[in-house]
């Protein structure tokens, strides 16, 4: 059977779909917030979050899994050693999408996706990082 099978496809073949979803998830987990679309923000919500939860496991298997989801070593790295750490304690519920504003070349609806309560930790990182 394959009923409750669909998920939104957002207007795209299978490879570019998923080629979206791991580059907004390395966006999200670089810069702890980005704005996109409402449709991309809510797509991309169980896919950071089940990222986030397959760091807090911190085993090799999950780290593989990951790695096969987001495909940059450095970004898998950062979940597993600074991300995850963050969110040891929490449940779940790691993201939080914001509407902002309608885009003004095609009047699409905007949001902010960003990461709860470790917006301060995570830029911190961030801006270790860079300096």
């Amino acid at each position: 059977m394959r009923h409750r099978k669909h998920h939104g496809s957002l207007g795209l073949p299978t490879g570019h779909r998923r080629a979206v979803m791991a580059n907004l998830a390395t966006a999200i987990l670089t810069h702890g917030r980005i704005e996109t679309t409402q449709a991309k923000a809510r797509a991309v919500r169980p896919y950071v979050e089940k990222l986030i939860s397959l760091g807090k496991a911190g085993d090799l298997h999950s780290r593989r899994q990951a790695l096969s989801k987001l495909r940059y070593r450095p970004i898998v790295d950062r979940l597993f050693n600074d991300v995850a750490p963050v969110f040891a304690e929490r449940p779940g519920g790691y993201t939080r999408i914001i509407k902002t504003r309608f885009r003004a070349g095609d009047a699409a609806p905007m949001a902010i996706i960003e990461l709860v309560a470790a917006i301060e930790a995570v830029s911190e990182v961030v801006e270790t990082e860079e300096s």
